[in-house]
């Protein structure tokens, strides 16, 4: 079981890294699935691993100035409003219903990543100037409501669908905020970073002592180690293949999703 744990921390770190997403998608399932953690347990050792790995993942991205820190916050805690909204109509639809809703919008999202890597939309260098900007104390209102909506209507579809959000944050920073992909990877951290810390803070006391401490411990380390190397995987690989790479991802869990919720709906 260590050796599992260490595994796959390594490869969800590689994600989050490199990729911005797919750490809290991929984190739930090795935990209920491959270590034998009951659901309740496994969200929230997911949100710590994933939490502190997000953090510690952004020291690479922040050093070569693919981080947008302001903005990060501002979408973070945004987001966290329209998640809370997102978790109560939650409650009101059925799981497979909302399975295979899941699976349609990743499907949508994947297909409109591949769609841009393919037009190439990005400068030389790779960092594209954002289309939005926040600094403290200035305010572009259209600017500011345009992030405003954008980042509650990621949290309303994050808490909805009960995940993390690294794989919706990525795609609405590049197709609605303009984000080129890398600063939109390392953006997306400290969106994640606050949305799970906000996740935690409603779970204090619930299932803390049923909490595999030495799991949650070999997982994060091996997480952070990956998420090291995947952040220097984003210096070095073109824009367009870290698209492609994120819209790949997004397709494979559609996939699996589809064909593990849609035939119950009949």
């Amino acid at each position: 079981m260590t050796a599992l744990a260490i595994l796959v921390g390594l490869l969800i770190g590689l994600s989050l890294g490199a990729l911005g997403g797919g750490g809290s998608i991929l984190t739930v399932p090795a935990l209920v699935y491959l270590l034998d953690q009951d659901p309740r347990t496994a969200t929230t050792s997911s949100l710590l691993i994933v939490g502190a790995t997000s953090l510690i993942a952004l020291a690479p991205h922040a050093r070569a100035g693919r981080v947008r820190l302001g903005q990060g916050l501002s979408f973070g805690a945004l987001g966290a409003a329209g998640a809370v909204a997102g978790s109560t109509a939650s409650t009101h639809v059925p799981p497979e219903v909302l399975l295979s809703a899941f699976a349609v919008l990743l499907l949508v999202v994947g297909v409109l990543m591949l769609r841009r890597s393919r037009r190439g939309s990005v400068d030389g260098t790779g960092l594209t100037t954002p289309v939005v900007r926040l600094r403290p104390w200035r305010c572009d209102c259209p600017q500011a409501v345009k992030i405003a909506l954008t980042a509650t209507g990621v949290g309303l579809l994050t808490g909805f669908f009960g995940v993390g959000g690294g794989f919706v944050v990525v795609p609405a920073l590049v197709l609605v905020l303009g984000f080129s992909m890398p600063v939109a990877v390392g953006t997306s951290l400290v969106v994640i970073a606050v949305n799970s810390a906000v996740a935690l803070a409603t779970r204090v006391g619930v299932v803390g002592t049923q909490l595999d401490w030495t799991v949650i411990g070999l997982f994060t380390a091996a997480a952070v180690a990956g998420s090291l190397v995947g952040g220097r995987l984003v210096g070095r690989l073109s824009p367009q293949l870290l698209t492609r790479g994120f819209a790949v991802l997004l397709l494979l869990v559609a996939t699996y999703t589809a064909v593990r919720s849609v035939p119950t709906l009949f």
